[in-house]
């Protein structure tokens, strides 16, 4: 899947599918994308190549406190993926909306609904959970193993 910014100069391609998509609802996502809620798609960053220019990549804070790292465009400023301290530079969570084709990437699971605004309606089909959630109650066997072998490379 191809990706990229407003303006064009920051693009880049998804070169397998994503471990997980979250649809995250907390008032730190609502804030940063002046959005109802963040669909971010969480992939190995070396499965994601640049095309274009190299984003720029802002340290900025978050609600856990570890702050978080987000690669913008430097022409057009569009967000296109963050990387967050658990996870570190290993996993980036690429805006969906930046993707040519958004619509094949729905949320797998909605997390942080506590503070999801009223008037969204979640898809009944999808799990929605308060806060965060234990990836393996959740994600498939697949995108278990690929985690699993990315914390191994990083380990090594």
């Amino acid at each position: 899947m191809d990706g990229r910014c407003t303006c064009g100069k920051v693009r880049f391609r998804m070169t397998a599918a994503p471990l997980f998509v979250h649809g995250c609802h907390c008032t730190w996502c609502q804030r940063e994308t002046g959005a109802a809620f963040a669909t971010n798609a969480m992939i190995e960053a070396e499965l994601v190549t640049i095309q274009g220019d190299e984003p720029e990549v802002i340290d900025t804070p978050s609600a856990s406190g570890k702050g978080q790292k987000i690669a913008r465009c430097p022409v057009c400023r569009v967000a296109v993926w963050s990387n967050y301290a658990g996870s570190g530079d290993a996993v980036r969570f690429v805006r969906v909306g930046t993707l040519a084709e958004p619509g094949r990437l729905p949320p797998d699971i909605h997390i942080f609904t506590s503070t999801k605004l009223p008037w969204v309606v979640l898809p009944p089909d999808k799990p929605a959970v308060p806060e965060f959630y234990k990836i393996r109650e959740h994600w498939p066997a697949e995108s278990l193993a690929r985690w699993d072998a990315m914390r191994a490379r990083r380990q090594a």
